[in-house]
């Protein structure tokens, strides 16, 4: 079995017993590392209605919620038996730096700052032949596909090509006790500050 196809497989196994325990997958991946073989299972409370991404939430996964899920899946697991080899299972919560992995989720995060890497390289005019990495704003999912804003440029790629995405944090707005995620937003202007000229000619240039 390939492993996107065993991890297919491990979702499909996986991200019903989170559900019935009141929790999102937010990613899963099996890697072999230095220890062996471990199965990294990320996850956290399902998104609120109308929560303010740019806030901190007020409930988050624990390490009781984790040990609690981890018991649950190991016994799964082990009647499914799709992974023959040893491993170790490790039950988290997703840091600052989330993983993005559902149309949910690029949905709920719209506005964010994201990096991208996609499993299949995306054609791209000359002389940038293909790209497989994108870092920018993300924008929402429609039709299959994710949008990014990278550099003034909107790109939609496809999910099923997208081997990784995470959310690059703010970490002024975490300093200041914010989420770190969501739009930008403005700076105060300080007290005594002058705008550029560049930027004062620009406006004026705007409002003519």
């Amino acid at each position: 079995m390939s492993s996107k196809a065993l991890q297919t497989k491990l979702i499909s196994i996986v991200e019903p017993v989170c559900n019935a325990a009141g929790y999102d997958l937010v990613d899963l991946r099996f890697l072999l590392e230095q220890g062996g073989w471990t199965l990294r299972v990320c996850i956290d409370l399902p998104f609120a209605e109308h929560g303010d991404i740019t806030q901190v939430p007020e409930d988050r996964v624990d390490l009781e919620d984790c040990e609690n899920l981890s018991r649950e899946l190991s016994a799964v697991l082990d009647v499914d038996d799709p992974i023959k080899q040893a491993y170790a299972l490790e039950v988290g919560s997703p840091g600052i730096d989330r993983p993005l992995r559902t149309p949910g989720h690029f949905v709920h995060f719209a506005g964010s700052d994201a990096k991208i890497q996609l499993s299949v390289p995306m054609q791209m005019p000359a002389p940038s032949a293909e790209r497989k990495n994108f870092r920018g704003v993300l924008r929402g999912f429609a039709d299959g596909k994710v949008a990014i804003e990278c550099d003034g440029q909107l790109f939609q790629l496809p999910i099923d090509d997208i081997e990784t995405a995470k959310l690059v944090p703010d970490w002024d707005a975490v300093m200041a006790g914010k989420s770190g995620v969501g739009p930008k937003q403005q700076k105060p202007i300080k007290p005594g500050h002058r705008p550029s000229a560049k930027k004062n000619k620009q406006q004026t240039k705007e409002q003519g």
